[in-house]
């Protein structure tokens, strides 16, 4: 017994090591969330290591403070380098590299440090929601550096979507379809749209709100919508090609064209065809809301639809996420899993308490 609290309290006494890629809104949240558990016991499980951005860099293998944040981001001591990430984790013990960028660079790094043992948590959609070849690279490459790969904050903002079906599967069920609105900001517009006021105008609100990309087409295209689906799609056991998802984007030709300064003045060509739409819709009492499906025999579609009000995806409120799954024990009546499926805070929560998890060997 005695040796057994000696051991624990050592492995208490070594923790994890941590490398946080991205300083924007998620990172910066995920670097303040760490810095709070100063002095807490979940504090002791976490030691930020290294801390990087796009521009600068900075390590201290005693830990990593709050206050040393202005020094990143003004005054860093070296600049940034994705070679140098590992050897801020060199060591026993631990490491786990926290992906809060949007970057292809750091995504295509995924596989390398997870054959070297280094576990990754990762927000960005790169690496398991674009090519299947790189999907394929990371489940190798896990098993290869018996590495973790935590990626709840890459769908639904950490709810609790890839762990349900991972756990449906392994108690032997089988997923026969998932569909759900897995956008936040598609989510807000459409809960919002009331069909009397241009759909251009609910546009530039949600972006002025900070629901949407600073170019919304980045939203509207689906193309967010479409990653995520594959991640779902593959975590339920259909490995799509990334083209395999039929997308239905609301943005038109020539919306789609224009330069990223000219698109605020032609949001105006979105309004007809959204007012006829909704109309349609709105007749036959039913609720426009753009959905994600997963269908028998691995057919997935991204699109906007008409649904009745009763139906299970048609609910929801603000920017919340909200997905049905249909398997052998949900055959009839599906298993909806809804909550904030947008934001910094939560998104960067989902982020730590992956982390956590692996630094608790769980």
């Amino acid at each position: 017994m005695n040796a057994r609290v000696a051991q624990l309290r050592g492995h208490a006494a070594q923790p994890a090591r941590v490398a946080l890629l991205g300083t924007g809104t998620v990172g910066s949240a995920a670097w303040a969330r760490l810095a709070s558990w100063a002095g807490t016991p979940l504090g002791e499980r976490l030691s930020l290591v290294h801390v990087a951005n796009s521009r600068v860099a900075i390590s201290d293998r005693n830990g990593i403070t709050a206050d040393t944040r202005e020094l990143l981001l003004h005054n860093a001591p070296r600049e940034s380098s994705l070679a140098a990430v590992a050897d801020a984790l060199a060591g026993t013990g631990t490491r786990i590299v926290v992906d809060a960028t949007a970057s292809e660079a750091v995504a295509d790094q995924h596989p390398r440090w997870l054959a070297s043992g280094i576990h990754v948590v990762t927000a960005c959609k790169l690496g398991q929601g674009t090519s299947l070849a790189r999907w394929r690279a990371i489940q190798f490459a896990r098993a290869r550096g018996g590495s973790d790969y935590g990626d709840s904050a890459t769908v639904g903002a950490g709810l609790p979507l890839l762990r349900t079906l991972r756990e449906l599967q392994a108690g032997g069920d089988r997923i026969h379809a998932i569909a759900g609105v897995l956008s936040g900001s598609l989510a807000w517009l459409f809960n919002h749209y009331d069909g009397l006021r241009p759909f251009s105008g609910f546009v530039r609100a949600a972006r002025e709100a900070g629901y949407t990309e600073p170019d919304p087409r980045d939203d509207l295209s689906g193309e967010d919508v479409r990653r995520k689906l594959l991640i779902l799609s593959r975590a339920a056991g259909h490995a799509l090609e990334a083209d395999a998802v039929q997308v239905d984007s609301l943005v038109p030709p020539v919306l789609a064209a224009l330069a990223g300064a000219d698109v605020d003045a032609a949001l105006q060509c979105l309004d007809a065809p959204l007012r006829e739409r909704y109309a349609a819709a709105y007749k036959n009492g039913e609720k426009l809301r753009f959905i994600a499906r997963l269908q028998a025999g691995g057919l997935a579609t991204v699109g906007l639809e008409a649904l009745p009000a009763a139906h299970p995806l048609a609910g929801g409120a603000g920017n919340d996420n909200r997905v049905a799954i249909w398997s052998d024990r949900y055959r009839e009546q599906p298993l909806v899993i809804q909550g904030p499926g947008a934001g910094a805070e939560v998104t960067a929560a989902a982020l730590l308490d992956d982390a956590l998890r692996i630094a608790r060997g769980r």
